[in-house]
């Protein structure tokens, strides 16, 4: 097709031509485009973006040059963004054009693969979690968080409007926690901890018959491990509160199952399988008991059998969802993260049970390990906490903690400034010869 035959028929891009747009225009009495859109002027934008046009060519060469300008620093940030190594047949498997261009599988007759691979998805969080439903992906943990929250005040008995959350919670999920309970009476109370963990005689004196959920983190932002989720389990059984749990399939994989320290719902990011660090963009997981299953936001994906009796795979239970029950559905999320949610899982059979067993203890092993090496530097104190940990730490510096970060940094190492003498470095994903190196660094910069 040559540029006037394009121009007279469209693009398979943008397929009416300016006659047509204009014919369309005329029918519903509109003189432009701009008057189908009914925005108010205090929001309307008029100005100009002040864009150039550019080709595909210069623009490719222009974000190459913007990205040229990162620094390639070592990254041992951790507190919800990990950066294992994700294995080429991830990639290779996931940029099929049948998962690229896949939307909502609603027609299960041409979505099989998809819908099998969501199910094992599914199942890999039931296994971890112990728990019998888990849906097949949600926006983030913090999202995921929001989803719990509300699904606790659905559930819940009896009156109440209080959720507890631990004082170490990232201001991130808090904040997008407070956002889902605006405009209902829930409100959001952190309960206090100690020496990184959950203190339960203060937790015992929160908790009353007022409380809806609530939450804990195993492992912590902090990366320690809890050890008295039972004895907090206890206390929001005790007021007919839910108890919901943070984590990760990682971390599940070593730890106690939720469900037998007593969690009604699960929650977390299960991207640290299958995505490198990515700045925000995650993999929301939710898992709960199955009296709860008709009360789960998002997707959820069953099998069953078609009409040759064969296996088949579908989306299941959708009179729960927003597309077909509106403003009475459970949840109104409506996308998910359904490719992130199939990295996840090819990522965890590329590893296998032995394989993602043995990434946790290694994940704690090493952190372990360099909280030894920093321990030996003078000035410096590792871990803070007087307790297990996986994949990351707090050290206390003598020094002011932002003058070492921005030391370390200037020597090509990340960390976490969390206090004004407390740094969180991460091991995940960090190869061991840059942990070397990283130490060597620290040493330099606390002389």
């Amino acid at each position: 097709m040559n540029g006037a035959e394009t121009r007279a028929s469209g693009s398979p891009y943008a397929p009416h031509t300016a006659d047509e747009r204009d014919a369309m225009l005329e029918a519903v009495e509109a003189d432009s485009i701009t008057d189908l859109f009914d925005i108010p002027d205090a929001v309307r934008f008029s100005d100009e973006f002040g864009i150039d046009a550019r080709t595909e060519r210069e623009t490719r060469r222009l974000v190459r040059s913007i990205l040229g300008r990162n620094e390639n620093l070592t990254e041992l940030l951790g507190r919800g963004h990990y950066g294992y190594y994700v294995p080429s047949l991830v990639d290779h498997l996931a940029d099929r054009s049948e998962f690229l261009t896949s939307y909502t599988q609603y027609q299960p007759e041409i979505s099989q693969g998809f819908l099998q691979a969501l199910f094992e998805y599914q199942s890999l969080l039931v296994e971890l979690t112990g728990l019998e439903i888990a849906n097949c992906s949600m926006y983030d943990a913090a999202t995921a968080l929001g989803e719990a929250a509300t699904l606790a005040d659905r559930v819940r008995d009896t009156s109440g409007h209080r959720i507890l959350v631990p004082d170490l919670l990232r201001e991130e999920r808090r904040s997008t926690l407070e956002n889902y309970v605006a405009g209902t009476d829930l409100i959001v109370e952190a309960y206090p901890t100690a020496d990184g963990a959950i203190d339960v005689d203060e937790l015992a004196d929160a908790v009353d018959e007022d409380v809806v959920m609530l939450y804990a983190e195993n492992p912590t932002v902090r990366g320690t491990i809890e050890e008295r989720l039972d004895a907090a389990s206890e206390l929001a059984t005790d007021a007919d509160a839910l108890f919901v749990l943070g984590s990760d399939p990682v971390a599940l994989s070593l730890l106690q199952r939720p469900a037998d320290v007593g969690a009604d719902v699960v929650i977390g990011d299960a991207s640290v399988l299958g995505l490198p660090t990515s700045y925000g963009m995650g993999l929301g997981l939710f898992a709960c008991r199955e009296d709860y299953l008709r009360q789960v936001p998002g997707r959820l994906v069953g099998v069953s059998e078609d009409a040759t009796d064969r296996r088949a795979f579908t989306l299941t239970l959708q009179t729960r969802e927003q597309h077909i029950r509106r403003e009475r559905a459970t949840s109104n999320i409506c996308t998910n993260q359904a490719w992130v949610a199939l990295r996840t899982a090819m990522h965890a059979a590329a590893l296998g049970p032995n394989g993602l067993v043995d990434l946790a203890k290694r994940d704690v092993t090493r952190a372990e390990n360099l909280a030894e090496r920093l321990d030996d530097l003078v000035g410096v104190s590792a871990p803070v906490h007087d307790r297990h940990h996986i994949r990351e730490f707090v050290a206390h510096v003598d020094q002011p903690a932002p003058a070492i970060a921005e030391d370390l940094e200037t020597r090509g190492f990340a960390v976490h400034v969390v206090g004004k003498h407390e740094l969180q470095c991460c091991v995940a994903g960090v190869p061991d010869t840059e942990l070397d190196a990283f130490v060597a660094a620290f040493s330099e910069v606390v002389r």
